[in-house]
């Protein structure tokens, strides 16, 4: 394991030290440009400051012509669009030139005007029927994921390191898919009975429909209906959740007191919005069985990271956002068998991010076969 704070100083250097083009003049290559990328999103994680990054676009018949010339031509443009803490170099090879604008002040992104910036440049250096053929983009991190209109709020072109990743691993992802669709069919078919007897419990036991679905969001923030059986009283009010909620992502959460763990836990266990019925189904985790329906569908997996609700996101520090970004939410995750609600918000988010790095069929079936000690340990 390397010494705590190796990777800050790694990173801090690498960043202090990043060029605006290499040494040898030319734009940094597509691969160099991308890890900088990453690199830039999680110092804006930490200093709070975004940057834009612009995406000048070459139609295919441009490319193709002259390919040298036209970097060169480049070269000069950016010199004179950027200032020395920007970097630029190929976002895709010779197709897609990318550019960061870093150490923003709020004053100083303006897509508009950069864009206007840049296209004059290219204007000017270019001929006429070149620059009509040059596409200019501009994409800001962090992004507004509090925007309704949007049905993914994040942008895919901020992170091609993650894209790289999931294109290495199409062949995880499908095995992956077959497990979960298995699975689920299997879990259904098997689990059927208890969903009547479920279904009559809950009915005969308070008003409300059987089932609750609620907004959740998933994989890249995408919103998508959770089911579960109702645990709570029609109607109730989320104001005491979504307090609770605030309190323990912000690390100032108390630990409640648990029948089966004498530390406590960080969950409300006093709730007074749940039934009888709904406090067994919630302790045995019965209440989430509707979500194989979720996992065949493809909203979920069998294994991930739990799925947030809306208002719990506007409590969420940057890099908590990144546990959404790696993998599917799932059912059940290193999180469930690692310690459930007895640690705290930012260990389950570094042992979301752990599963999203190293993340495998194989994990995933360690995962399931010790997901019912942990149900089991969490019920008494």
């Amino acid at each position: 394991m390397k010494p705590l704070g190796t990777e800050n100083e790694s990173r801090s250097t690498l960043i202090a030290a990043r060029p605006r083009l290499s040494e040898d003049g030319t734009l940094l290559d597509s691969q160099s440009f991308r890890k900088v990328i990453s690199l830039e999103r999680k110092r804006s994680e930490r200093s709070r400051k975004p940057f834009l990054l612009m995406l000048v676009g070459f139609a295919q018949d441009l490319c193709s012509e002259k390919a040298t010339k036209l970097e060169r031509g480049f070269l000069r443009i950016i010199s004179l669009s950027i200032r020395e803490t920007d970097v630029a170099g190929w976002y895709a090879h010779r197709s897609v030139l990318g550019i960061m604008f870093t150490e923003l002040g709020d004053g100083d992104l303006s897509c508009d005007s950069l864009k206007t910036r840049v296209g004059e440049a290219v204007r000017d250096h270019l001929l006429s029927e070149h620059h009509e053929r040059v596409n200019i983009s501009c994409h800001v991190f962090p992004e507004d994921w509090n925007q309704e209109d949007k049905e993914t709020p994040t942008d895919p072109r901020l992170y091609p390191d993650l894209l790289e990743r999931e294109n290495s691993r199409k062949g995880s992802r499908a095995i992956k898919r077959l497990i979960d669709i298995a699975g689920s069919i299997a879990a259904l078919t098997f689990l059927s009975p208890f969903f009547l007897v479920i279904g009559i419990a809950i009915k005969v036991t308070s008003k409300g429909p059987i089932f609750y679905r609620q907004s959740r969001l998933g994989q890249c923030g995408t919103a998508f209906p959770m089911l579960k059986f109702r645990s709570m009283y029609a109607n109730s009010n989320s104001t005491v959740h979504q307090e609770y909620v605030r309190q323990l992502i912000a690390g100032v959460a108390d630990r409640n007191p648990s029948h089966s763990n004498g530390n406590g836990v960080f969950k409300l266990t006093k709730d007074k919005r749940i039934t009888p019925i709904g406090a067994f189904l919630r302790r045995t985790s019965l209440d989430e069985l509707p979500q194989f329906l979720n996992v065949l569908r493809g909203e979920m997996s069998l294994v991930g990271p739990r799925p947030p609700i809306a208002y719990e996101l506007e409590s969420y520090q940057l890099w908590h956002r990144r546990r959404l970004m790696g993998a599917k939410p799932g059912i059940t995750g290193l999180w469930q068998v690692a310690g459930r609600n007895r640690i705290p918000f930012d260990e389950m988010v570094r042992l979301d991010l752990a599963y999203a790095r190293s993340c495998s069929p194989w994990l995933d079936l360690k995962i399931l076969v010790r997901t019912p000690r942990a149900v089991i340990e969490g019920a008494h």
